[in-house]
């Protein structure tokens, strides 16, 4: 029922009911409506902006998901990077070099896929740089795969062809079974143990007890022994050919003789503590041409490319050297 309205009418001092016209009832009838049109169309605009439904949180989750997973490919892909980085310093500077193979060329290690419209696909979503980036990144991954992998292919190739050199090149570490964290100083500047200067050190040094077995790194012949008590101690050199030879210093005893040929993994003497030392331990030396090279970079037929990689971030660290 409709409310009654009255008005005070001045000129007869009377109250009066108030009688709407049908242009009246329609102006407020129209005017409710719109109001109503107007206050639905705003919480409307309320809700879809502040509150998700179902279906968009959803989504929200799954989006959140694809984001992880991204980022974890990432991850994986940094350190796939990094063994193959490893591997193609390998290839360029050991093993190309032992075969006298020419390096890969940078600009082929790198190239990438062709092609302005190849990631077009992927442009227009609201993570579009994510997903370009990303697979831009593995496109590169799998183009240097496949370089190393011809490059592999070519060494394999030039190995059938020089058996003689491979079994006598430096492959193998000169103590057998021991950790690589057992290793107390590399090849480069190290703290002199004596006299407390930094000074080149020429090879690695192996911790090992008195009497653990050396072994000859690759085929060769025995060209000097010296017996010593100060320096380098009693001392064993090997020729392998091809202008590599090997040093093992501060022996304990000798288990060869000047002048013998010897094979990769023979024992050739045990760990002393003669000359210059410190401790109980094994300094190796390989030279090529008779000027001293990293000895790491010719265990390759010991290391994995992940424990390479461990002996090189070890190797960076300052240490002092045992002699």
């Amino acid at each position: 029922m409709a409310k009654v309205k009255y008005h005070f009418n001045p000129e007869s001092f009377t109250v009066e009911e108030v009688k709407l016209t049908f242009r009246d009832r329609l102006r407020r009838s129209i005017i409710s409506i719109i109001s109503g049109l107007v206050l639905a169309v705003l919480l409307l605009f309320v809700a879809y902006t502040f509150f998700s439904s179902p279906k968009e949180r959803m989504m929200q989750r799954e989006i959140a998901h694809l984001e992880l997973q991204y980022a974890i490919l990432n991850d994986r892909m940094e350190q796939a990077q990094k063994v193959l980085d490893d591997l193609s310093d390998r290839d360029d500077n050991i093993y190309r070099v032992i075969f006298e193979a020419e390096p890969v060329q940078e600009s082929k290690r790198k190239a990438g896929y062709g092609g302005v419209d190849r990631y077009a696909r992927l442009d227009g979503f609201d993570n579009s740089e994510m997903m370009i980036s990303t697979t831009r990144r593995m496109d590169q991954l799998y183009s240097q795969l496949y370089v190393q992998s011809k490059s592999f292919d070519e060494v394999f190739e030039l190995a059938k062809t020089k058996e003689e050199m491979l079994r006598r090149i430096p492959a193998i570490q000169p103590v057998r079974d021991i950790d690589i964290k057992r290793i107390s100083s590399y090849f480069g500047y190290r703290t002199d143990p004596f006299y407390k200067v930094r000074k080149f050190h020429d090879g690695v040094d192996f911790s090992a007890p008195v009497g653990k077995e050396i072994v000859a790194t690759g085929d060769g012949t025995v060209v000097d022994i010296r017996r010593s008590r100060r320096g380098y101690g009693n001392t064993l050199i090997i020729d392998h050919g091809y202008s590599y030879k090997t040093v093992y210093a501060h022996l304990h005893t000798f288990e060869v003789r000047k002048g013998q040929k010897v094979k990769r993994g023979q024992v050739i003497g045990t760990v002393g503590n003669t000359g210059k030392s410190t401790a109980p331990h094994l300094h190796y030396e390989v030279r090529k041409n008779n000027r001293a090279v990293n000895p790491i970079h010719f265990f390759f037929n010991d290391l994995t490319p992940e424990q390479y990689e461990e002996m090189l971030e070890l190797s960076l660290r300052p240490t002092q050297s045992m002699d």
